[in-house]
């Protein structure tokens, strides 16, 4: 990939280097907190799956500027020799307090925040805000397909219509942690360990003169993983012709896996084939589904009957189609030792080094509390725990099997309000009491000093 080649340290917006230059001429180089969070639902959701945070660590461990991102800052002259040698020997010094990957967030929760020199903060904004958005967005998809399939099994089909080849990479990962079986993906497969599953196309078909002998040579190359892709002129007739290759098959030693199914009406013609297979005796060849699938169109044919058994999901999964962003932001919350926040109409943010506690009662998520970083609510787990000090990572790796399960585990205590696909009720998010003490007085000073109220 492009980006693999590059050093990542200029992935970011100019207005970063100019407040940072800005910075270093004013000697502001003191440490700073800057909370990322997401002010706002996409509709139709209700909550939001942690993830990214390993691409992030993995950015702020190697970031430097190397002479030829130096030399590319110096070409228009904007940047002072001086700010251009503190840049030549910076690395990312500071400190991270994150949620951890496979748990879940609700809005104005902070999913991460950075402490460092003002500077090192500034500059990794956006590749923060890119890396968490993007696989947010991803797992958080996954998981409602996941749930909308109840139980069956989903592969990511997405790759070749991703909004690129990086994002296609990092989906591969994210529909994993969001309760995906596997991928298409290769190359996520090799990266990270993800399970790769594919069987034909129809150019594969179409290849042989005729149907029976595309799914013959099919089954002779893989005689224990063969999937037959059987809509390619007619399903019904392709379902015949799978059990003739079946029952052949089954004279070998072999067993028919399953047959695809990626056009037409879904539910009625999974009842359809599961009919023709059941009465050959092929009871245990499954149905696989493919071709615009999503959680409201996995919901759509479950409740009309479908007989499948595994969907392969793609496009609408892969570039998140109904909210393929988030109002995600990464915002000053204090510099020093003094709290900050903004107060611009519908983009207020709250101030100072945060904590998100949760309660559980009878193992049920029941609300969440923002609070200061140091204060604590009885009977609640601290959500943010510290996962890089002074630039170095705290801890191993954490495996992406450990991740999924967390989030398993997660979704299966929130309560059916809170996740249904379609409007979803509000999961209760209340201030700390020391939090919303310092919010107003905060609050209270700005307005007397920047708008002259009393």
């Amino acid at each position: 990939m492009e980006t693999e080649a590059q050093n990542l340290a200029l992935l970011s917006d100019r207005y970063e280097f100019t407040m940072a230059a800005a910075y270093f001429k004013n000697k502001m180089l003191a440490p700073a907190t800057f909370s990322l969070f997401i002010r706002e639902y996409p509709e139709n959701r209700g909550y939001f799956v942690s993830a990214g945070l390993e691409r992030v660590l993995h950015f702020l461990e190697e970031f430097h500027f190397n002479q030829e991102d130096l030399d590319y800052l110096n070409q228009d002259g904007d940047f002072s020799d001086d700010f251009l040698h503190h840049l030549s020997g910076m690395r990312f010094t500071g400190d991270v307090h994150a949620i951890p990957e496979g748990r879940l967030f609700f809005k104005d929760e902070p999913v991460l925040e950075v402490t460092a020199p003002i500077i090192e903060g500034q500059l990794v904004e956006t590749f923060v805000i890119n890396a968490i958005n993007l696989q947010v967005s991803l797992a958080t998809k996954a998981s409602r397909c996941v749930q909308a399939a109840q139980g069956r099994r989903l592969v990511d089909f997405s790759l070749r219509r991703a909004q690129g080849t990086d994002a296609g990479l990092q989906l591969g990962r994210a529909s994993f942690i969001g309760g995906f079986a596997g991928t298409s993906n290769l190359l996520a497969g090799k990266v990270y360990g993800v399970p790769t599953s594919g069987t034909m196309a129809h150019s594969f078909v179409t290849s042989f003169s005729e149907e029976i002998d595309a799914f013959h040579a099919f089954a002779e190359t893989f005689p224990d993983n063969t999937v037959l892709l059987i809509d390619t002129y007619d399903t019904i007739q392709g379902a015949h012709k799978a059990v003739e290759v079946g029952k052949k098959m089954a004279e070998k030693g072999h067993q028919l896996r399953g047959v695809r199914l990626d056009s037409g009406d879904m539910a009625e013609l999974s009842k359809d084939v599961r009919k023709i297979f059941d009465d050959a005796g092929l009871k245990d060849v499954k149905i696989f589904a493919s071709g615009g699938f999503d959680e409201f169109k996995i919901t759509d044919v479950l409740e009309r009957g479908a007989e499948i058994d595994a969907f392969g999901v793609g496009t609408k999964m892969g570039v998140s189609a109904d909210a393929p962003y988030t109002d995600i932001a990464y915002k000053l919350v204090q510099y020093e030792d003094r709290p900050v926040l903004k107060l611009s109409s519908g983009k207020k943010t709250l101030v100072a080094p945060k904590q998100v506690f949760r309660k559980r009662e009878n193992g049920r998520l029941s609300g969440d509390w923002i609070a200061l970083r140091e204060e604590k609510i009885e009977g609640a787990d601290a959500l943010m725990k510290p996962v890089m000090r002074e630039g170095k990572r705290l801890g191993d790796k954490e495996e992406l099997a450990e991740i999924r399960e967390r989030l398993s585990d997660e979704i299966n205590r929130l309560d059916e309000r809170y996740r249904r696909l379609k409007d979803p009720a509000e999961y209760p998010v209340d201030l700390g009491p020391e939090l919303e003490k310092l919010q107003k007085e905060v609050i209270h000073e700005v307005k007397e000093k920047e708008l002259g109220e009393s």
